[in-house]
C-alpha cells in the first residue's frame, strides 16, 4: 500500500487538500517531530503532512528533529517522501519560480544528528543516489506538464540559518553546484536508513547573492507563496501516480548492519525494531 509523505513549510498544507483528516501527535524513540501530523487522504490516495519547522515556523533549520520528524513518517506507515523545500539557485538559466527536481546534493552541514544507527550499532547505507529515481521522474514529469522545470542538478545543503556570503556563493557555483537550500540533509539519509523512497521538490524563490542584491527572508517567503498553487497541484496529480513498486530504495538496510545481533544493546533493538527487525535474527 502506498502511503505519501510531504513535508513541507505550512504554507504548502491546505485543508481543502486533503479528505478525512485526522490530526495525530506522536512521541517517538529520537523525542518529538516538529508538529503534529495531518493525515488524511489526496485524490484517493493516503498521505500524511508535516510542516517542517513547525506552525509558525519555530525552528530553524539547525534546530529541527530530522530524526523524529523521520522515525514518526515511519511510524505512520509511509512509502514514499515529497520533500517541498525552498532554494536558491546558483545558475542564471534556475530562474526564480521555476521548479527543480535535483538528483544529487553535497552535504555542508556538522550540527545535525544524521543517522538512526549510534549508541552500539553501526549501519553503513549507500548513498551514491540520494533520491529516488522513480519517485524523481514521477515529480518531474508531472511538474513539467504545467510549469518551468528541471530534472536532475546538485542540491547544496548549507548549515544556515543565515545566507551565503558573496564568496561562498562564488565558490559554490565554480564548483558546478545548481541550487541551494538548508534541509535536504539530513532528510534524505535518514529517509534512506527508514527504508522510505525521498525526493526533494525544490521551488527557487533566488539567486542567492552572487547574482543581484542579498537575498532577504522577506523575498524568500513572497516568492515561495507564489509558487505554493503550483506546489499543490503538483502534488495532487502526482499522488495518484506513485506505485507501489519494490525500489531499492526500500530495501537499503539489506546487508548494510554491521553489528553482531547478539552485541546490539537490549534497548537500541527496541527503539530500532521497526527498521532492523526484518535484518536482526
Amino acid at each position: 500500500m502506498v502511503r505519501i509523505g510531504i513535508i513541507g513549510g505550512s504554507g504548502i498544507y491546505d485543508p481543502s487538500m486533503f479528505d478525512h483528516i485526522e490530526e495525530k501527535k506522536l512521541n517517538t524513540p529520537f523525542g518529538q517531530p516538529s508538529d503534529s501530523f495531518i493525515i488524511g487522504s489526496m485524490n484517493g490516495v493516503d498521505a500524511v503532512f508535516l510542516s517542517r519547522h513547525g506552525r509558525g515556523h519555530r525552528y530553524s533549520p539547525t534546530d529541527l528533529n530530522y530524526r523524529a520528524n523521520i522515525f514518526g513518517m515511519k511510524m505512520l506507515g509511509v512509502t514514499h517522501i515529497v520533500s517541498v523545500s525552498a532554494v536558491g539557485s546558483l545558475k542564471e538559466s534556475l530562474k526564480p519560480l521555476d521548479i527543480v527536481v535535483p538528483d544529487q546534493v553535497y552535504d555542508r552541514t556538522a550540527r545535525r544528528a544524521s543517522t538512526f544507527f549510534e549508541g552500539g550499532i553501526v549501519a553503513h547505507i549507500g548513498m551514491a543516489d540520494p533520491f529516488c529515481p522513480a519517485l524523481n521522474k514521477i515529480l518531474f514529469e508531472t511538474a513539467s506538464e504545467r510549469y518551468p522545470a528541471h530534472k536532475g542538478g546538485t542540491y547544496l545543503c548549507m548549515e544556515g540559518p543565515q545566507f551565503s556570503t558573496r564568496a561562498e556563493s562564488g565558490i559554490y557555483r565554480k564548483l558546478g553546484f545548481d541550487i541551494i537550500g538548508m534541509t535536504a540533509m539530513p532528510e534524505a539519509k535518514l529517509a534512506r536508513e527508514a527504508e522510505i523512497c525521498f525526493s526533494i521538490l525544490a521551488t527557487i524563490t533566488d539567486y542567492d547573492v552572487w547574482y543581484e542584491d542579498p537575498v532577504s527572508i522577506g523575498q524568500v517567503i513572497e516568492t515561495a507563496a507564489k509558487n505554493e498553487e503550483a506546489v499543490k497541484g503538483i502534488l495532487r496529480r502526482a499522488v495518484g501516480r506513485i506505485a507501489d513498486a519494490d525500489c531499492p530504495c526500500r530495501h537499503a538496510l539489506e546487508g548494510a548492519i554491521a553489528t553482531s545481533p547478539d552485541a546490539i544493546p537490549e534497548k537500541v533493538r527496541r527503539d530500532l525494531g521497526l527498521l532492523i527487525d526484518p535484518y536482526i535474527k
